[in-house]
């Protein structure tokens, strides 16, 4: 998955170039520090001090729940996340006064709340249906509640939880807004270092709204009479995990389980009918001690080799490796050459057991211009059975996902240019070496008015690639034919076939989604 510099729009204020959840630019941004910022969505600053305060308890019972006998511990004397507290008489601020030192320093904790009306329009632009993002930072940490919601994901950098020392914290706080919708935000303030009982106070250093373009709606865009087969009217979009950072590589396991990956919180996620997502593997892709310097930690690519055992490409580690019965890794390619990968991307295995994998740097803190890349191209590579590490193709400037026709004489590649999401099918040989490539599919039309570009790829029993491309999954023949397009409403990374080979599940933005297939066995295909 490509990550894209961000472009910040101009709204009534200007905004510091950041990470949005979506990867698009806002439409505009309000500076909630400012008179005008607030006024624009008719909203209020309220604050107020809390402390910790002694309570009775109960230690861990054999259950590991508080069932055990009784113990005193700490709480604190106020909580304000919920969306119906009554803050009316709390401390009124004035935008200006966000600034202020407050709280009694040292350790200390404190309650700001933010309620405000989503407007008809702002600046002559029309916000129905827009999505509204929050960025706050805060001196020196805070924990986001939206509308009585702390959302929480097993290592979540960035949003509703404390995301570092003067981070920004980014949640999004309408999906679809509504003029006349009111929003209420509480944000939990730290003083910190708190081991270090700092002599300084709680302030908040900025807080904006950023309105971003109205969110696509997810459905099907039905092409051909073939695209209708393969999903019929009463086929839905449906979501089975949600709340994450950026999700990827899901595979369904033989066992009745699906995992992926949250890149940025550095961790596997496992999901099984029936129950909600919970961590499988963390961490899963960095595995240095200290705060990983960008933003793609994790692992990306996830595949089974021929023994059941998960082969994962690690962003942070620059690496692809296979995660044995014992939960110990052992690594499959570090690097090329004598070289280190740039941070590899996504990972398939042949029928002969040999390992493909592509090797961008999208995982890199500065990506194509990092300083410590040592390999200068990007490259789509084999890793044979006895450990050797040949590059098949170093010809695509930004190689992403790869898939093999069932028969194996071809294999597929996405090239994830954002201003020309390509995919490539080269002819492979018998021992594995590849011909000269052509482009299968160009999906440029779509580029910039959809989220999202060319990623990862899975090929069914007919030969027809499912493959994210802008704006949701792309059914395409062999030939190179658009037979339609399963649309997510994000960008959207990756897919895979599971359960009973009708359902397709599909990593998009925050979520995994789920559609079902009319045609029994149509992905009888491994998600190779």
């Amino acid at each position: 998955m490509r990550s894209l510099a961000l472009a910040m729009a101009t709204g009534l204020a200007a905004l510091p170039a950041a990470q949005t959840l979506a990867q698009q630019a806002p439409l505009l941004g309000l500076d909630l520090a400012t008179d005008a910022g607030v006024a624009a969505v008719g909203g209020a600053w309220r604050y107020h001090d809390t402390r910790v305060i002694d309570v009775d308890f109960r230690g861990p019972g054999p259950d590991r729940k508080p069932s055990g006998p009784p113990n005193r511990t700490q709480d604190l004397d106020l909580h304000a996340g919920a969306a119906d507290f009554d803050d009316s008489e709390w401390e009124l601020i004035a935008p200006s006064g966000l600034a202020e030192r407050r709280s009694t320093g040292r350790v200390c904790f404190a309650w700001y709340r933010f309620a405000f009306t989503v407007p008809e329009q702002v600046d002559g632009r029309r916000l129905l249906g827009t999505r509204i993002e929050l960025s706050v930072v805060v001196d020196d940490y805070a924990e986001v509640w939206v509308d009585g919601t702390l959302a929480r994901q097993i290592g979540q950098r960035g949003g509703t939880v404390v995301a570092g020392f003067n981070a920004a914290n980014r949640v999004v706080v309408a999906e679809q807004a509504r003029p006349g919708q009111r929003v209420q935000v509480a944000v939990f303030a730290m003083n910190g270092p708190v081991s270090a009982s700092p002599e300084n106070f709680i302030w908040v250093r900025s807080a904006q709204l950023e309105f971003f373009p109205p969110t696509p709606a997810r459905g099907f865009e039905r092409l051909t009479p073939e695209f209708d087969a393969l999903f019929g009217p009463e086929a839905s979009v449906e979501t089975i995990a949600d709340g994450h950072a950026w999700v990827e590589g899901p595979v369904w396991h033989p066992d009745g389980y699906l995992l992926f990956t949250d890149i940025p919180a550095n961790a596997v996620f496992h999901w099984q009918p029936g129950a909600p997502s919970r961590p499988y593997l963390a961490p899963a892709g960095w595995s240095g001690r200290e705060p990983y310097a960008g933003r793609e930690p994790g692992a990306n690519g996830l595949a089974l080799d021929d023994n059941g055992h998960l082969l994962s490409c690690e962003h942070g580690d620059r690496r692809v490796t296979r995660l044995q019965a014992d939960f110990t890794k052992t690594v499959v390619a570090a690097r090329y050459g004598g070289k280190r990968l740039n941070s590899p991307n996504d990972v398939i295995v042949a029928r002969d057991g040999t390992v493909l994998f592509t090797d961008p740097p999208f995982g890199l803190p500065d990506t194509f211009e990092d300083p410590r890349r040592e390999l200068h191209f990007c490259g789509v590579y084999r890793v044979h059975r006895d450990g050797r590490v040949t590059l098949l193709t170093d010809e695509l400037a930004a190689p992403n996902g790869l898939a093999l026709s069932p028969d194996e004489r071809t294999l597929y590649v996405s090239n994830a240019d954002p201003a020309r999401p390509v995919w490539w099918a080269f002819p492979a040989a018998a021992d594995g070496s590849l011909g000269e490539g052509r482009v299968l599919f160009d999906a440029t039309p779509h580029a910039g008015v959809r989220p999202g570009g060319a990623d990862g790829i899975k090929v069914d029993a007919a030969g027809r690639l499912f493959t994210a491309g802008p704006g949701g999954i792309y059914v395409i023949t062999p030939e190179g034919r658009h037979l339609g397009t399963v649309l997510t409403g994000s960008a959207t990374s990756n897919c895979c076939f599971g359960e009973d080979g009708r359902s397709l599940f599909i990593t998009a933005g925050h979520s995994v989604l789920r559609v079902r297939l009319s045609t029994p066995g149509a992905a009888a295909a491994a998600s190779r």
